[in-house]
Parts: C-alpha cells; sequence; structure tokens
C-alpha cells in the first residue's frame, strides 16, 4: 500500500466515533515503534513531521524512513503530514517532496490573511493530489518553532468556522478548545489538585467543539496539544536525574469523548518524547558502563510502542479500524 491522504481516513472516523492518531516524528525508532504498534492493533496512522523535524533529521531521510514503514506494515493506511507548516513555501516543498497531507498554521495571523496564506496552499495542494489542514484560534505552549505565550491564546470562534472553511477550501480545521502545546501546558495557577495531589487541568472547551461541528456537520476536526504527559514517565523522568515538576497534559478520557465526537484527529507528540528520555535516563542509570545506542534506544523504542498501542486502543478507539 501506498501513501495515502486522510480523506477516507476521516470519513470513516467522523462515522464511526473514533480519532486517528497523529505522531510527530523525528528518527528511526520513533517511526519504527508507531507503525509496528498501528501493524499489531490494525489501526491507521498519520505520520507527523514539523518544522522542527525536517531541520533536525532533513527533509529527506524523513520521508524514506517513513517509505520504509510502508513497506514493512503493507496492511495499515499512513498518511505523511507536515505539522504547523509556517508558510506557503514550506508547504510546497512538503506538497513537492512526497507528503500526502500539509498543515498550513496562519492561526496568528488575522482572520482574512489566514484565509488568504490557507486558500493559496489549498490550491496549490489540491491541484498535486494533497490534502491540507488549517487552523482557527491558537493554542498556548511550546513545540518546536510554535511558541505562544498563554495570555496569546484565544479559543475558536465558531461564528468564524463556516466563512473559513468554506472560503478557503480547506480539508480539516484545527481548532482551539483549551489544549496547550508541550509537557507544561498549564501553570500549577491553572490547575487543582485531586486527592492524590496531582495536578489537574482546567475541562476542555466541549461547547465550542459542539458548536463548531453543528456549523460544521460531518467535517473533520482536528486537536493539537493533545498529549496526556502520562505522570510515570515523568515520575521516571525525575527519578533517573531530570526536574520536570508540574508537567500535566490533558486527562485521556477527555480525548476519549473528543473521538466520540466530530475529532477525527489527534495529536500526540510529548508523550512519545518523555517515554524515550524516561527510558534512556533510567537505562543509564542502571547501566552507567554502556555506551552502545542500541542499547539504549532498545527499551526507548519497546516503551513507546506500549504508549502507542495503549494511545490507539484506550484513547482514540481506532484500533481494528484500518
Amino acid at each position: 500500500m501506498a501513501l495515502v491522504t486522510s480523506t477516507e481516513m476521516f470519513k470513516k472516523a467522523y462515522d464511526g466515533g473514533y480519532a486517528i492518531g497523529a505522531f510527530n516524528v523525528n528518527n528511526m525508532e520513533i517511526v519504527q515503534a508507531i507503525t509496528e504498534a498501528c501493524r499489531e492493533e490494525k489501526a491507521p496512522v498519520i505520520l507527523q513531521v514539523s518544522k522542527g523535524a525536517r531541520a533536525y533529521a532533513n527533509h529527506t531521510y524523513l520521508v524514506k524512513l517513513v517509505e520504509a514503514a510502508v513497506i514493512e506494515c503493507p496492511e495499515i493506511p499512513i498518511v505523511l503530514h507536515l505539522d504547523h507548516g509556517p508558510d506557503f513555501e514550506t508547504c510546497k516543498a512538503c506538497i513537492d517532496g512526497g507528503f500526502t497531507s500539509v498543515m498550513i498554521d496562519a492561526s496568528s495571523k488575522p482572520f482574512a490573511e489566514n484565509i488568504e496564506i490557507t486558500r493559496k496552499v489549498v490550491e496549490y495542494a489540491h491541484d498535486h493530489g494533497v490534502v491540507v489542514e488549517a487552523e482557527l484560534g491558537t493554542l498556548a505552549g511550546i513545540e518546536d518553532d510554535v511558541k505562544v505565550a498563554a495570555h496569546a491564546a484565544s479559543y475558536t470562534r465558531p461564528e468564524e468556522v463556516e466563512e473559513f472553511v468554506s472560503k478557503t477550501g480547506c480539508d480539516s480545521l484545527a481548532i482551539a478548545i483549551g489544549t496547550s502545546h508541550g509537557a507544561y501546558k498549564f501553570t500549577a495557577d491553572q490547575c487543582t489538585r485531586n486527592e492524590k495531589g496531582i495536578l489537574v487541568p482546567p475541562p476542555l472547551r466541549f461547547d465550542v467543539l459542539e458548536e463548531v461541528s453543528k456549523r460544521l456537520p460531518g467535517f473533520p476536526i482536528v486537536l493539537h496539544g493533545s498529549s496526556s504527559v502520562p505522570q510515570d514517565y515523568v515520575k521516571m523522568i525525575n527519578d533517573n536525574g531530570g526536574k520536570m515538576p508540574d508537567a500535566v497534559g490533558i486527562p485521556e478520557e477527555q480525548l476519549r469523548h473528543a473521538a466520540e465526537l466530530s475529532v477525527c484527529k489527534i495529536n500526540i507528540d510529548s508523550d512519545l518524547r518523555l517515554a524515550m528520555t524516561g527510558s534512556i535516563r533510567k537505562f543509564f542509570n542502571e547501566h552507567p558502563d554502556k555506551f552502545d545506542p542500541r542499547e539504549y534506544l532498545k527499551p526507548a523504542r519497546a516503551n513507546i510502542k506500549e504508549l502507542v498501542r495503549h494511545k490507539l486502543v484506550d484513547v482514540l478507539g481506532c484500533a481494528g479500524k484500518a
């Protein structure tokens, strides 16, 4: 099976009440872990590449890694997607370079300018058989080159979505309902503590999601900044020399509820990085004499694979949907 677009994936997800996992990839081990879990769970998947990942690993290397995954996992549909494309030129380079989906993120621009930039990307992408994700509303937090202060974040305005989708022709829409980029999504002041003393973030704005869904019936919605920041891995990092106090993510039950509505794509990034970092820190703490990357990356890859499997089955609901 060749790389595919997300069009058919999203239609099935919308009708079936589940979401597709969109996982950011940076190296071979992460690609292997994600796709092996998806193959075993018979789940479709979106492999995302950010501007930062392209700068780190090189566009060609990343594309070839994903193409290798397609060869190794022919049973599952795989999309290669540009995450947070900052401008037309970056989107064009990815469209010309083998991607089947791109995101143009002009959400920081005024509404009319966002429409103009997005429409230009859509016209070029559609002429080349590629689909486009756009964004309305601005998420707080830090992820690669995306840096938005909390005071600059804004919820999506439901009254704008129909005009935006109509004028841009985008194929899916990322909205802001309270998720946030990175592992430090919320300050302690924004959270409450449960009976175990664990920080609990404010609930997502499902009222905004439901109103957007009413205005765009059948249209696929995307959630960014949706990592749950597994506390087991935060603890593993801290127990092995790290310093990540008060890192907190989106509760998984809220993500599952979003997937049952109109959210067809949920982005997951920080969780994988935490699993890799925690695994490597633990390995070196237990084996200070080791130095072979094959040895310390092997448990990291295994832990990412199990984390992805959990997301597919228990959070996204897309296991068995390939």
